[in-house]
């Protein structure tokens, strides 16, 4: 792989994402459903622009749990191995990646996200947004640590 592009895939190895550039945002999510989906108290999402993440393998592989209807979060995970694989944010044009899958990723968390559902504190001085960040359609109102 050139400079500038990683791989990311589920845990057999059945999908296979292409990623292109460096994530736009990385940030904790606390949100209930990231939680639930992921089986931990936070989400290190690392959020793509859709046009930079293609498949190399496995489309076919994946299926779609959307919470409710109306919901902008599309999760996909492998019907193999049944890893999380990514959330497609269609109505931003980004694509959510668990940066713990990301091969050679240097994770740093921007901030926090969904914090006044918080399961665990982190204090590490990074913002705590009581919902979405503002650059994926949130309000700017943050939480203290």
């Amino acid at each position: 792989m050139s400079d500038g592009v990683r791989t990311s895939s589920c845990l057999c190895g059945a999908v296979q994402l292409q990623l292109t550039g460096e994530p736009m945002i990385m940030g904790l999510c606390h949100c209930d459903s990231c939680r639930r989906w992921l089986g931990a108290p936070t989400h290190a999402s690392a959020l793509w622009s859709s046009d930079d993440v293609v498949f190399l393998a496995g489309e076919d592989n994946l299926t779609t749990f959307k919470r409710s209807p109306e919901t902008g979060s599309h999760r996909k995970f492998c019907m193999t191995c049944g890893s999380p694989v990514r959330i497609d944010h269609p109505t931003v044009n980004f694509t959510d990646i668990p940066a713990v899958s990301v091969n050679n990723l240097e994770y740093e968390t921007m901030f926090h996200t969904h914090y006044a559902e918080k399961f665990i504190s982190i204090r590490d001085g990074r913002p705590k947004f009581k919902g979405f960040h503002p650059m994926v359609g949130g309000e700017d109102e943050q939480l203290p640590e």
